[in-house]
């Protein structure tokens, strides 16, 4: 007990001086750090509850990662609302991406398929399988306004709304998919990942966590290249012209 006790002061202290130090610069976040701080201890001490029973009863994971995926797929729905059929590219972008990752991975046998295993991976998978569905819709929906009279002059050539929106959607997917890239290819150098420190605190070897970091890395860009291309390819099946947006 007296562990958490100075653990939770310890963490108070730190979010104290973010407060401060906001406010002293004068950036105008009020407690929104406090509260997000807040959110996420509530948020991990429940998934934490949660896991110590998954673990127990291995069987139970199947609804535990069903409950990942929806709780993405509705994150990632109420970003794209502005996209044409936004909420359903964005369910259909976070599934297609993270269970075609999910199947590879284990089908591969690149990790042992365990419960915990499943769940770590299939953490880091669906949630940038959200982050994915978001930016790449976002780019998409800026693109296709910033280059809205390109649109209009593919579609009255006769052009398929897909054709008039196909490098739109392209380079969607490209600017969505550059920072995790770059972050990759940095890994060792720059940043040591979560999955990697994770899994050396955890007791495996070096060799060991490098290993599956490399896997969560290489799954973290085939979800996000899948994701990306669902949620474009289906926005850009729009038969409307993006409005655009007044600078006022």
């Amino acid at each position: 007990m007296q562990h958490y006790v100075g653990f939770g002061a310890g963490l108070l202290a730190m979010t104290a001086l973010t407060l401060a130090l906001g406010r002293w610069a004068r950036i105008g976040m009020g407690l929104f750090p406090f509260w997000a701080i807040l959110r996420a201890v509530v948020q991990l001490s429940a998934v934490a509850l949660l896991l110590r029973g998954i673990l127990a009863v291995p069987w139970t994971v199947v609804a535990f990662v069903v409950l990942m995926l929806s709780t993405a797929s509705w994150t990632a729905m109420g970003r794209l609302k502005e996209l044409w059929h936004g909420r359903r590219a964005a369910a259909l972008g976070v599934l297609s991406g993270a269970l075609v990752t999910l199947v590879v991975i284990f089908a591969l046998q690149l990790v042992d398929l365990e419960v915990r295993y499943l769940v770590a991976v299939g953490g880091i998978v669906i949630g940038n399988s959200m982050s994915a569905a978001t930016l790449a819709g976002r780019n998409f929906l800026r693109g296709a306004r910033a280059r809205k009279d390109e649109v209009e002059a593919w579609l009255s050539l006769g052009a398929t709304p897909s054709r008039a929106h196909e490098e739109i959607g392209r380079e969607a997917v490209r600017e969505s998919l550059l920072p995790t890239l770059d972050q990759t290819k940095s890994t060792g150098l720059v940043t040591l990942p979560g999955a990697f420190v994770g899994a050396l605190f955890g007791g495996a070897s070096p060799a060991t966590a490098a290993q599956f970091q490399l896997v969560v890395l290489a799954g973290i860009a085939l979800t996000m290249t899948i994701t990306g291309i669902v949620v474009t390819r289906l926005a850009g099946r729009t038969p409307y012209v993006a409005a655009t947006v007044n600078a006022a």
